[in-house]
């Protein structure tokens, strides 16, 4: 059965959207929607992938699914480069994504409980020659934080983990401890948690745009504490609007996918996500 670009988005909900501009960098081939993505087209946003959707998959596994899926941006999870790597470890699994021409923009996410860890995460990040860190320091660290950004240049996007976490459940929690720290400091709203609390994620993308450095961008099937991750466009999230929202804020950083459903086999979940941002993208004004 033959659809046109009009009834494929209607399909995928997205039938207010019709337009035609490019805004993503995306797979060289052509999609479903029969557009050739060539990463030629202008694009103001950009889709990467955080590595712990991939964590039980090596880092030479992974590497090759994100080329397969034009994904050229990853924050890596420690399990591909454990946090107790030396720079030489470090320099090896760096070397790995420079022959792959992936770019390895940060690690995350990076828990921080004590003053060591701290210290170490930043080594970490500094070695590997990565621009952001996103991470959780406890709020009694965040002034040390603050001096080790002053000492390295290197941001830091503090995540916000929903229900159930004490430390940071919202991107308000956030901004409140930070607003009056160094503008390094700054916010990975995951919107599949905002939604999970029964917030917006739109709104919180608005609100806080000022300090927003990463985004973990997912789909759930219910705004509830249990919400699952699902592959986008199946579940409750509006995912079109939030990609207007970060488009309409200007946003420059990388809308880094976090697909949590079927670690045993990821790829197909994947690629759909993908597909369904590439037409809800294409699909923009």
């Amino acid at each position: 059965m033959q659809y046109s670009r009009n009834s494929f988005l209607k399909t995928l909900g997205l039938g207010g959207l019709l337009a035609t501009s490019s805004v993503l960098t995306a797979s060289p081939f052509k999609d479903l929607l029969g557009a050739s993505h060539t990463g030629t087209e202008a694009r103001s946003l950009t889709l990467g992938l955080a590595s712990y959707s991939t964590r039980k998959f090596s880092l030479d596994e992974t590497l090759a699914m994100a080329n397969r899926l034009n994904l050229k941006q990853i924050a890596l999870k420690s399990m591909h480069m454990p946090l107790e790597s030396s720079e030489e470890e470090i320099q090896s699994i760096t070397a790995k994504f420079n022959k792959a021409g992936i770019n390895l923009y940060g690690a995350g996410v990076i828990y921080m409980k004590t003053a060591q860890e701290v210290e170490n995460a930043f080594r970490y990040a500094k070695a590997a020659k990565m621009k952001m860190i996103i991470g959780v320091p406890n709020h009694d660290l965040l002034h040390l934080v603050e001096m080790k950004i002053k000492e390295t240049n290197i941001k830091l996007a503090i995540h916000n983990h929903g229900p159930g976490d004490e430390v940071y459940p919202t991107p308000e929690v956030v901004y409140n401890k930070i607003k009056m720290l160094d503008s390094r400091i700054g916010l990975c709203i995951d919107v599949g948690h905002v939604q999970r609390l029964g917030l917006d994620p739109v709104k919180n993308i608005k609100k806080y745009a000022d300090r927003l450095y990463d985004v973990h961008l997912k789909d759930v099937d219910k705004s509830e504490a249990d919400g699952k991750s699902v592959e986008f466009g199946r579940g409750v999230l509006d995912i079109p609007a939030v990609l207007k929202a970060l488009k309409g804020i200007n946003y420059s950083g990388v809308m880094a996918m976090e697909f949590e459903k079927d670690t045993d086999d990821v790829f197909a979940g994947l690629a759909e996500c993908v597909g369904y941002v590439n037409g809800a993208l294409d699909a923009m004004k």
